[in-house]
């Protein structure tokens, strides 16, 4: 479980209790069954994105507890957007609608204020091009980028190392099966 990552047990409390009312949401479980970053759930993502967004803005200060809470709910799209390919325009493309679409599921289901609502729909900057209004967009919009990037790599190097172990264990049973 992400929690167990804690090293400070203040700060795992005082985060738990930030976001505990949207990670028991069960529109908000649902993400965890659409995959966002390779191997990583949309929900885990969030996750990632949220806990280092509140080490950051508590760091600096700066509103933690509304850009944690809009963090954990920058993706809430809820849709599988490897299928989601199918489009008729380039402002359809999952990369430039879904924080629209996570924006208005956040609505539906959260109460949100504007800083939430600024990190959720400008956190795709500077694809998006509205520049984000505060600073706590600024942070979400680069950890989002941050967590994507170690996603995709631990993906890669698990992909790796697998293909490595598979081909030892080729070469391993071709030897074998010569030699008999």
């Amino acid at each position: 479980m992400f929690f167990k990552k804690f090293k400070n047990e203040e700060n795992y409390l005082e985060f738990k209790n930030i976001i505990n009312d949207i990670r028991l949401h069960e529109k908000v479980k649902e993400m965890n069954n659409y995959m966002q970053h390779s191997s990583t759930s949309c929900y885990n993502h969030c996750l990632h994105v949220a806990y280092y967004t509140y080490l950051i803005c508590k760091k600096f200060k700066l509103d933690y507890f509304s850009a944690t809470r809009a963090a954990m709910l920058h993706d809430f799209f809820l849709y599988d957007w490897h299928e989601h390919r199918k489009v008729n325009s380039f402002k359809e493309l999952h990369a430039f609608s879904h924080p629209k679409i996570a924006l208005e599921n956040s609505i539906k289901n959260f109460t949100l204020n504007d800083l939430e609502k600024d990190v959720i729909v400008k956190h795709m900057w500077p694809l998006t091009i509205k520049l984000p209004k505060y600073k706590e967009s600024y942070i979400v919009t680069f950890v989002d980028k941050y967590c994507a990037t170690v996603e995709f790599f631990k993906y890669l190097n698990k992909k790796y190392k697998l293909r490595m172990v598979y081909r030892y264990a080729y070469i391993f049973l071709t030897i074998l099966f010569v030699r008999f």
